[in-house]
């Protein structure tokens, strides 16, 4: 008999029952010039305006949320670049708890004081030289810490599935979903919802071109490992997918769609440009494929995530005032 799935649509639902109240309900933004220029009709998730700036506050809550009082007296752990790192440190404030987040020692400077703010403490690692996951494990069983991962736990892509859920429910029928893909916990879970509600539904995956893991992974038939990515879009810069993501992905995920750092740095421009939206690297990549017409097949009617927003003006000058 086969098993069942990690991940349902029931599972989803739960979590945005879970996240009511709690986390936004993001604007679902459209662009007549954007729709000409694309040759579809399209639909922005804009996830830029969640809290901490970013979907991942959806997952992390989730997750947290869902943890005995036991364990929340003793604290959390989380591992991340910057945007789960934020949302970890914010969830567990909202619930009462304390958090530990290791984090790059190359992350953006106005990530690792978002996440210092939301009252985090914070431990650096080499990204390059050093494993965040085997540091985390050790870190969380050292303090006695429940970790909670960016991606690879089912309650965090069950909470960042609601940002499709929420799409969908806007929108009605879409032919195509068009997501950014890091681990692949956003893409699972918004592909298991998508699916479940349009079983006709074309999933499409966006990753930068010097990160491509998944797209190796799903032409392999198994998880391969790249090196460790060097792109503008940091919060995609990972060298493998998940355990618990990629057997999602690989069963629902469509097509992946690579982009460069000039095409992301042309989307992130015409977001604010034209929608006036800032957009990370990472958040911009789904733009960047639409309008760079790296989409195949493209369908009548196109949704797209675009995942955050976190960017410090220093930065977001350097790469778009050019």
């Amino acid at each position: 008999m086969a098993a069942a799935p990690p991940l349902t649509l029931a599972d989803v639902r739960e979590a945005a029952a879970r996240l009511e109240g709690v986390a936004h309900r993001t604007p679902v933004l459209t662009s007549r010039t954007l729709n000409s220029l694309v040759g579809a009709e399209v639909f922005i998730k804009a996830e830029n305006f969640q809290r901490i700036g970013a979907f991942k506050f959806r997952g992390a809550y989730n997750a947290v949320a869902q943890l005995p009082p036991e364990q929340l007296a003793k604290g959390v752990a989380a591992y991340s670049s910057g945007n789960h790192a934020q949302a970890t440190a914010l969830a567990a404030r909202e619930l009462g708890t304390s958090a530990v987040i290791l984090m790059p020692e190359d992350a953006p400077r106005s990530k690792r004081e978002a996440t210092a703010g939301y009252g985090a403490e914070i431990v650096t690692y080499d990204r390059y030289t050093e494993d965040r996951t085997a540091l985390g494990h050790a870190l969380a069983e050292d303090r006695g810490l429940a970790l909670i991962p960016p991606y690879d736990h089912p309650h965090v892509m069950a909470g960042q599935g609601t940002a499709a859920l929420e799409l969908l429910e806007e929108t009605g029928p879409l032919d195509a979903l068009v997501v950014p893909v890091g681990g692949g916990g956003l893409i699972a879970g918004s592909a298991t919802a998508a699916t479940a509600l349009h079983p006709g539904i074309r999933v499409v995956g966006v990753e930068p071109e010097a990160g491509d893991d998944t797209r190796r992974s799903l032409a392999a038939g198994a998880r391969v490992t790249v090196p460790v990515p060097r792109t503008i879009a940091d919060g995609q810069a990972l060298a493998t997918p998940g355990e618990l993501t990629f057997p999602v992905n690989q069963r629902l995920v469509d097509a992946i769609a690579l982009v460069t750092d000039a095409e992301i740095v042309t989307a992130m421009r015409f977001a604010f440009e034209r929608l006036r939206i800032v957009l990370e690297p990472s958040g911009a990549t789904p733009l960047a494929a639409l309008l760079a017409g790296r989409v195949d097949r493209l369908p009548r009617r196109i949704g797209v995530i675009a995942s955050g927003g976190n960017i410090d003006a220093a930065r977001f000058t350097a790469l778009v005032g050019g």
